[in-house]
């Protein structure tokens, strides 16, 4: 078998086919492997946040209390370096390198260094850096090339006044101003971080919301909270006109309605790509769709039944944790193996804000859409004695109970653990737990995780009446 792209899908595909004894080689010209997840993407953004979200703990004030009249934002807000906000994600993209090499050499898998594409449907033509190019055949190959940010015009990433989120980290020090386009996740990631590192932010989109996916409730409370530390939302308008290198304003960009902002840098967070360009996918006999994205069935099998594809080259979700699932469950279908053949239906996402928010199951908006009968519990962090010693008043767990069955349908959470503490929800979904597991189950004191508890009484008092507030 082999392996085009060393990020989580391809990783997760050769371990699985090396554990069952299959001869293995992955294709990777980038020096750290581990794809973009590693190198520019997931982990350093992650790592960046972890910094940050630190340094800005003294946002806080004393005894766990935010401050009520957080500084001003802009020039005069302190910053901290950006060399020292680095330096976690530089050590983390060093050791998870080193982690990935080490797994794949010790189960065997032949680490082929060089750029890749197809010369047939079955064999692949790599090219080192520097060396003759040599031919490698599979009986199985797996297309896991990943995704690249791009911009449509007039927005043109020049490494130094407009970034996307491969270069943004590369900025010499934290800006004072920063523009962020697009309101998706990488966008409000992005926006929030540097918000909480003291830089006045200006977040634009085209559309009137941000995180369209996300439940409205959830997503209202992390507004309040970007609004309540200075940032500003320019919806429903997008970029008519770029100027960069303009004296006491690094860029200045003028919306469609008007309006013009400037800013020290811009980040630009609207379209990814699929990275098959270059790869000759003619000589495979698959197409990638106008977004270089590739089609695939539920076993993650392409037009061609011996090619499949996994990871961010093949869309939504477009997910680190997914990408894992899919590299396992393309092998366990290519070979027969019992072990997982589908993807599972409940899985949670998990969006690195400042504060955090994650999600799992069915939103509010979807169950009224489906006209299903609903009770909502919830549990506000300021409320758990956890929350008050973390200083996170702002926190909410959102639970959506079956109003006749009682099963959990959704759980949404923004704030402190979010990403943790969404599994215990996950798996309430996954072995159809009602209200009663929840309000039946003992917590440890004081944790977040009391607020499943809280949540479960709130949405039982509501169904028999007796809660007199939200």
């Amino acid at each position: 078998m082999v392996v085009l792209g060393a990020g989580p899908g391809g990783r997760a595909a050769a371990l699985q086919a090396a554990k069952v004894g299959k001869r293995v080689a992955i294709v990777d010209e980038a020096e750290i492997l581990g794809g973009a997840c590693v190198a520019v993407g997931t982990l350093p953004s992650k790592a960046f946040r972890e910094s940050v979200y630190r340094w800005s703990l003294g946002s806080r004030g004393t005894l766990g209390q935010e401050l009520e009249h957080p500084e001003e934002p802009g020039a005069g807000r302190s910053r901290p370096e950006m060399r020292r906000l680095l330096r976690r994600k530089d050590r983390v993209i060093d050791a998870e390198s080193r982690v990935v090499r080490d797994q794949l050499q010790r189960n065997g898998v032949k680490i082929l260094s060089g750029r890749g594409r197809f010369a047939s449907p079955n064999e692949l033509e790599i090219a080192p850096a520097g060396k003759a190019p040599e031919i490698v055949r599979g009986d199985v190959l797996v297309v896991a090339v990943g995704a690249s940010p791009v911009t449509n015009p007039p927005l043109k990433v020049d490494g130094e006044f407009i970034h996307d989120s491969d270069t943004i980290l590369g900025v010499a020090e934290v800006p004072a101003r920063l523009i962020v386009v697009g309101a998706g996740v990488i966008g409000c990631e992005y926006a929030s971080i540097f918000l909480m590192a003291g830089t006045h932010v200006t977040l634009v989109d085209r559309r009137n919301e941000i995180l369209a996916s996300v439940d409205r409730e959830i997503v209202d409370h992390l507004i309040d909270r970007f609004e309540h530390y200075g940032m500003e939302l320019a919806l429903e308008s997008d970029v008519d006109k770029v100027e960069t290198g303009l004296a006491g304003a690094g860029v200045r960009l003028t919306l469609k309605d008007g309006r013009i902002l400037e800013a020290d840098n811009v980040l630009a967070a609207q379209f990814r790509k699929g990275n098959t360009e270059g790869l000759d996918l003619a000589k495979a006999g698959i197409e990638a769709d106008p977004r270089g994205y590739l089609k695939v069935d539920p076993h993650f099998r392409t037009s061609v039944g011996h090619i499949y594809a996994v990871g961010d080259v093949i869309g939504i979700p477009a997910l680190a944790s997914t990408s894992f699932e899919q590299g396992r469950i393309a092998i366990c279908h290519a070979y027969s193996i019992g072990f997982q053949r589908e993807m599972p239906q409940h899985f949670p996402y998990g969006i690195y804000t400042i504060p955090e928010v994650s999600t799992v199951g069915l939103s509010e908006e979807e169950l009224k859409k489906d006209g299903v009968e609903y009770v909502s519990g919830k549990a506000h962090y300021r409320e758990l004695a956890r929350g008050l010693i973390n200083g996170d008043r702002w926190g909410l767990l959102k639970m959506l109970i079956h109003k006749r069955s009682l099963k959990v349908l959704g759980v949404h959470i923004v704030g402190d653990n979010a990403a943790d503490l969404i599994h215990i929800g996950q798996a309430a979904l996954v072995f159809g737990a009602d209200v009663n597991y929840f309000i039946r189950s003992v917590f440890n004191y004081p944790t977040l995780a009391e607020a499943y508890k809280t949540a479960a009484f709130h949405a039982f008092n509501r169904l028999h009446g007796t809660t007199r507030t939200e």
